[in-house]
């Protein structure tokens, strides 16, 4: 059991299974979330909601979660429109990336985060970052994190260490992890209180609320599908 962790948690399906993971992996658990002007900013409120059903269900995890902090870092959206931070159509951009890619954004979570746990003695940050299920973002991408793990340590003359649960699992695996750490009072979380929805929809769907149509819901759905199918197959054997 590792001493301390900071999440960066935004109050979606891959930050709240980050947060479990590192609620079964840590003494004391802090998160962090950001304000940045963010189209989908429903899941600001989803946070708070998130985190209370984590310590009602999970009194042992309870007894480790230590503060919440929000930043605002609007900078962000200050700096250019994109689909993520102004009501703007979804689509494809002439560099090949989605112009739901904030460029920078990550770049500047984990900095922020960083300076955090610098001021509180802690060592470890947790990201949701992937490169499965990541619409191609160059800051998601393993080798970016580890190049920002080294000048964080050298930037700030302390180890640092960032780590990324699902870096390398899809969708339906992350279901999967969030059922092995919780069971299906966390799957439940996950799909009742958890935001991913791009366009900040909250309808309610089997596989969690959302709109469905766009590239992180569908992301979601067909993720959920296959931990489905993946489920029954496992009690059919």
């Amino acid at each position: 059991m590792r001493e301390r962790a900071l999440v960066l948690f935004s109050g979606g399906q891959d930050s709240t299974t980050c947060l479990a993971w590192a609620l079964a992996n840590f003494a004391r658990v802090e998160t962090i979330g950001f304000r940045y002007g963010q189209r989908h900013a429903v899941e600001l409120d989803c946070r708070p909601v998130v985190i209370a059903e984590l310590r009602k269900r999970f009194p042992a995890w309870a007894r480790k979660l230590g503060d919440d902090h929000v930043l605002d870092l609007d900078v962000i959206r200050s700096l250019g429109a994109t689909a993520m931070t102004h009501d703007v159509a979804i689509g494809m951009t002439e560099s090949g990336l989605p112009n739901t890619f904030v460029p920078g954004r990550n770049l500047l979570f984990f900095t922020a985060a960083a300076a955090l746990a610098y001021r509180k003695g802690v060592r470890v940050l947790v990201g949701g970052m992937c490169e499965t299920d990541f619409s191609g973002y160059p800051d998601c991408r393993d080798d970016t994190l580890k190049a920002l793990q080294v000048a964080l340590g050298l930037g700030m003359d302390r180890r640092f260490t960032i780590e990324t649960p699902l870096m390398w699992i899809d969708k339906a695996a992350t279901f999967k992890m969030a059922e092995e750490l919780g069971g299906q009072p966390l799957v439940d979380i996950v799909i009742e209180h958890t935001h991913t929805c791009y366009l900040g929809n909250r309808e309610r769907n089997e596989w969690g609320r959302g709109c469905g149509e766009c590239p992180a819901c569908k992301l979601r759905k067909d993720g959920y599908a296959g931990y489905n199918a993946a489920r029954a197959a496992r009690r059919s054997a």
